[in-house]
């Protein structure tokens, strides 16, 4: 089995390199290395957080003005007809946002730029809100009705775009596909791992990576999975509504206890947060290019604005107002970013420094939380991210199945045969270890970024005129 394992890596070896042209280029790849003061400061970054704040402006910075009627939004009583209602929506691309990166991705950025990273995971979420306004929106005009379902997003918005034609359709649908399918195997490893470090802390023994114990948990994982994704829409959003809040909140209360437990420290905190992130230290060492660029990063894989997935959820919904679904994603990106991240952010940085220096990814964590809640909080901590992983794995099943349809039909066939292959990527991502899984990540949300901001910028007139249409039909109210 190892022998077949190490085959697999040495096929996919070429996807590190490529995720280090997409996330890296030009000011870390190659002869472009040496740029000083920029650092890491890719094209990618850019690209992402300059069209944040160019959105930003184009919609008079709704993300603060619109705010609370996000929030109205979701709690509005409606009979659903067809699609999925707001909250249901809401809590769908949740499910996709919340994972993993919300706890590995936020140790990683703080271990590798400091804490001065997490200041630009605000930043970042912030304009983000704006672009995830946008993809919500676009996804409502734009979205089709399947039966008793809408779909949409980035497919049929690119390919209303780019003349209508049905190649275009099937090169972002294909495109779509492959971007889920490049961060299904992350997700298993996630999903199984989590419950094998909770196994080994319940038992007190060392569960090897590879062993029976990863096969049997995979399979159960596989066909519990199995049981939720071949139920349709409707039961994924019945998952999804029940498993975000629970987990979201749970984190959200414990995070509170631990800071009100050390409320003293918070000052000081703050202070190593703002002083990272403006520091002259960064900047003389030429390193201020790696605190934002891991912040930056590692807020859009945590929330998703701009790589074009939530629209698919944006879309699913029944929105009276296309600007109502916009508000709704806004909303998504401060909950998962500015509240969830943060929470994750300042596990971390109220253990003492020398207890967790030196350490990175999940064992950071692991030994804050047994420093500020003894063995229960580790327990914890692996509980929080196998529900975080898994939801994002039933969000990924969902985000693709419309674009499935799109290339086969929405057959019994088609759907049952990328669920198949969704389900084998999850049982080989959860028995081993791959390093290449994580740059497929890398690569997949790259591709679908760069192809959705450019969709973004000519279609975003239609979303600014339905904001101001909105805007003057409350006017109009008023009076």
């Amino acid at each position: 089995m190892e022998r077949v394992f190490g085959a697999i890596n040495g096929v996919f070896s070429f996807i590190g390199p490529l995720s280090d042209f997409l996330w890296e280029f030009p000011t870390n790849f190659g002869s472009y290395s040496s740029i000083p003061i920029l650092g890491n400061i890719s094209f990618a970054i850019i690209l992402l957080l300059g069209s944040g704040i160019f959105f930003s402006f184009r919609i008079g910075f709704m993300q603060v003005t619109y705010f609370k009627k996000g929030i109205r939004t979701m709690t509005e009583k409606r009979v659903v007809e067809t699609g999925i209602s707001p909250l249901a929506s809401f809590f769908l691309s949740s499910a996709m946002r919340v994972g993993p990166g919300n706890i590995l991705g936020v140790t990683g950025a703080i271990a590798a730029g400091g804490p001065g990273a997490l200041f630009w995971m605000w930043i970042s979420a912030f304009f983000g809100m704006a672009v995830a306004y946008m993809e919500g929106v676009l996804a409502q005009i734009f979205k089709e009705k399947k039966d008793d379902e809408f779909v949409g997003g980035l497919p049929f918005y690119g390919r209303k775009l780019l003349g209508n034609k049905v190649w275009i359709g099937i090169f972002l649908s294909v495109l779509y596909i492959l971007y889920a399918l490049c961060c299904l195997p992350a997700q298993g490893f996630n999903v199984v791992s989590s419950v094998g470090r909770m196994a080994e802390i319940i038992t007190g023994k060392t569960i090897a990576s590879g062993s029976a114990f990863y096969y049997i948990v995979g399979t159960l994982i596989v066909i519990l999975t199995a049981a939720i994704a071949f139920g349709g829409i409707k039961k994924v959003s019945r998952w999804t509504d029940m498993m975000v809040p629970v987990m979201a909140v749970l984190y959200f209360v414990i995070t509170l206890f631990i800071i009100f437990t050390n409320l003293g420290s918070m000052p000081g905190v703050f202070k190593r947060i703002f002083e990272e992130a403006f520091g002259i230290r960064q900047v003389a060492a030429g390193g201020f290019g790696a605190v934002l660029m891991n912040g930056v990063k590692r807020g859009l894989f945590s929330n998703e604005a701009g790589s074009g997935s939530a629209p698919c959820a944006a879309a699913a919904a029944e929105c009276d107002q296309p600007v109502k679904a916009g508000f709704v994603q806004a909303l998504g990106v401060f909950v998962d970013t500015i509240v969830i991240c943060s929470c994750t952010a300042m596990i971390m940085l109220l253990a003492p420094e020398d207890l967790v220096s030196g350490l990175s990814g999940m064992e950071l964590l692991q030994t804050a939380m047994r420093y500020h809640l003894g063995e229960f909080g580790v327990i914890f901590i692996a509980a929080t991210l196998f529900m975080f992983s898994f939801s994002t794995f039933l969000g990924i099943l969902f985000y693709a199945r419309s674009n499935v349809a799109y290339l086969f039909g929405d057959n019994w066939a088609s759907q049952t045969g990328y669920k198949i292959i969704a389900l084998v990527m999850l049982f080989i991502g959860g028995i081993a270890a791959y390093t290449f899984v994580w740059d497929l990540g890398d690569v997949g949300i790259g591709l679908m970024t760069i192809f959705n901001i450019f969709m973004l910028y000519p279609l975003g007139g239609k979303a600014i005129r339905e904001l101001k249409n909105y805007e003057e039909e409350k006017k109009i109210k008023k009076v």
